[in-house]
């Protein structure tokens, strides 16, 4: 099941939803003079969403195809990508290119530091470093500083098939996904650390209008304050446990045992 959405101005949502796992992959397409496709996506998805992407452009003109981390779903078919596109570059942190991405792909990626900004025509991007948020040594989100979008990879994961975009909180999803990994043969699958907090409160700072989600619906609305909840949540399931039911400011956190 596929659907393609335009989430804010010049940017597209490509969601494949798959029931078996209960999960929706985005892929998010820059419309623009050097276009950009964050997130590749898995091999077996490829046929799929490039199908959906060549509706939207021509696919040989991506320059630029960006992800967070070093994952199957976030880049498996980067090289697929890159066969069609001659111009197309991977875009991505310093420390991915380094240990993973530039023996992978067919062309080497240009390589990010924080004081970078990419430029597609009309809109500017910046990749911040996130180690270990959400996960990877390698991690980082891409923050489109003209819309103020944040493309940011498995944070505010939400398990089953939603509206491609909301106003409405996701942080209830949000707390039953970590919920559920950690109860699960998942667990651990974001790690929490003395950084964690630190950050996401980064990431807050910036004040994003639209957190494109890559599991679960985009939130259009205060991203620096969601940002800040999600950050409350996880260190509320992932953090030193908390004894049940115990209030903070966002109310009654529900422990895993709960």
């Amino acid at each position: 099941m596929v659907s393609t959405t335009e989430i804010a101005k010049d940017v597209f949502r490509v969601a494949v939803f798959v029931p078996e796992i209960n999960l929706e992959f985005s892929h998010f397409l820059v419309r623009d003079d050097e276009p950009l496709l964050f997130h590749a996506g898995l091999r077996g998805m490829f046929p799929v969403v490039s199908e959906q992407v060549s509706r939207l452009i021509d696919i040989s003109k991506i320059r630029h195809i960006g992800f967070s981390h070093f994952e199957s779903d976030e880049c498996g078919a980067l090289n697929k990508w890159l066969e069609l596109a001659p111009a197309a570059q991977p875009v991505c942190g310093l420390v991915g290119a380094l240990v993973s991405v530039n023996d992978f792909s067919i062309r080497p990626a240009r390589a990010m530091t924080k004081d970078d900004v990419l430029s597609t025509g009309q809109y500017k991007f910046r990749f911040i470093p996130t180690p270990h948020v959400p996960h990877g040594w390698d991690a980082g989100v891409l923050f489109e500083e003209t819309e103020k979008t944040l493309f940011c990879s498995d944070l505010f994961h939400q398990w089953g098939q939603h509206s491609p975009t909301t106003t409405d909180s996701i942080m209830d999803r949000c707390q039953d996904a970590l919920l559920q990994a950690e109860a699960g043969p998942f667990a651990n699958y974001v790690p929490y650390t003395h950084h964690t907090g630190r950050v996401l409160e980064g990431l807050a700072e910036y004040t994003p209008k639209t957190l494109a989600a890559m599991h679960g619906s985009t939130y259009c609305g205060n991203g620096a304050k969601a940002i800040r909840d999600l950050a409350t949540i996880m260190r509320e399931v992932l953090g030193p446990k908390t004894e049940r039911g115990e209030t903070t400011s966002m109310g009654t956190i529900r422990t895993k045992e709960d």
